[in-house]
């Protein structure tokens, strides 16, 4: 079992009106000794915007900013911008985040090069409907899971009512894998991974292909105890020597009703489509009160890390109400990983840096050029 740290709530919500409701899952993004957050704020009445908060190391705030740094604009997100997530490929960040319009919830993508201005991409999952979806997923022979979420779906007085197939948890690797653009999405149950030269790639012909092999696009599929009901991506991809870490969310039904715990697993480098290892029990869930109680109850949902030494820092929502912060040493994280995927390890002859993820942030100016609001 890997030794995890719970360091405590960070981030609450305030008397702002953007943020009076909630504040949870924040994309995170370290740069030289500062850690950008990218949180969502929700404010009464289940509106959602994103937020700004920058730390000096990895939990000590130096700013956060009294309004959002992204806000609703179009139809397609009408009800709100939800559960970002940040990755930089090459000299472009990578914000991807979910897109509601109070009916449907949709992956969406955000770009910038500086952190502070962002230009919308748009919508970047597919855009069809849940009723046309079970059609294709039953001609494409996949789990029978995935269709069989009509409950969830049609709750509205209406049964008529178009439904788009929610596809959401949209999350890039951190670098192109063979010159590709690969990102990660979740279809209920599973996570799936979309590969492609450039975003302008995701048009009607594409996803009419994918979905005729979506089995061969399946990353990760609920097999564990504590995943039993589905899976959903966490935090971008951290490369190592071995292989892509993903720490992802896995929920399960309990007396009490739904658990979210965060897990851990491990993708091959060249090929992240393939699952080498997931850790057979969850990497931490809900147990102190502030993860217990709260927007919705008994949820731990990991979304960013930042690495400092050999410390990995996973920041993530806590009951929908807050943003805490959990540690572990990554070299035992990794470690164990291996082990499970019975990958021989002789610790006497394993170079340290192998433990060092390629995505590590170098020392840099950028904090410096944001502008501090006062609350």
């Amino acid at each position: 079992m890997i030794k995890v740290k719970k360091e405590g709530i960070i981030l609450s919500k305030t008397n702002l009106e953007f943020e009076n409701e909630s504040v949870l899952n924040p994309a995170a993004i370290r740069d030289g000794d500062s850690v950008h957050l990218f949180y969502r704020a929700v404010q009464q009445g289940n509106r959602s915007s994103i937020g700004y908060c920058r730390l000096d190391g990895p939990m000590t705030i130096a700013e956060r900013w009294d309004k959002p740094i992204i806000v609703s604009e179009f139809d397609y997100e009408s009800q709100g911008v939800e559960d970002a997530r940040i990755t930089k490929i090459d000299n472009l960040y990578y914000l991807s985040y979910t897109a509601y319009d109070g009916t449907n919830a949709r992956g969406a993508l955000a770009t910038s090069e500086d952190l502070i201005s962002f230009k919308k991409f748009g919508l970047i999952v597919p855009p069809i409907t849940y009723s046309k979806f079970v059609q294709l997923a039953e001609d494409a022979k996949i789990n029978e899971n995935y269709y069989r979420n009509h409950k969830f779906y049609y709750q509205e007085a209406d049964p008529e009512k178009k439904i788009m197939l929610w596809d959401k948890n949209v999350i890039f690797f951190p670098r192109r894998i063979n010159g590709n653009l690969v990102f990660l999405h979740r279809i209920r149950p599973g996570i799936q991974i979309v590969t492609i030269k450039n975003l302008e790639d995701l048009n009607e012909v594409f996803w009419q292909r994918y979905f005729e092999k979506l089995h061969d696009y399946m990353v990760l599929d609920p097999i564990k105890k504590h995943e039993l009901n589905y899976v959903g991506g966490g935090c971008p991809p951290i490369e190592t020597d071995y292989g892509w870490i993903l720490i992802y969310h896995g929920v399960h039904s309990t007396k009490k009703g739904i658990v979210y715990s965060a897990c851990a697993a491990l993708l091959d480098l060249d090929n992240p489509a393939k699952e080498l290892t997931r850790l057979p029990y969850p990497l931490f869930y809900p147990e102190f009160d502030w993860e217990l109680k709260g927007e919705v109850n008994n949820v731990v949902f990991p979304t960013g890390t930042a690495q400092f030494s050999d410390t990995l820092f996973i920041y993530y929502g806590a009951a929908d109400s807050h943003i805490a912060v959990a540690s572990l040493s990554f070299s035992a994280l990794l470690t164990e990983l291996l082990l499970h995927a019975g990958i021989p390890l002789d610790k006497n002859n394993l170079n340290k840096s192998s433990f060092i993820p390629k995505t590590d942030i170098p020392l840099g100016k950028l904090s410096n050029n944001i502008k501090t609001y006062k609350q």
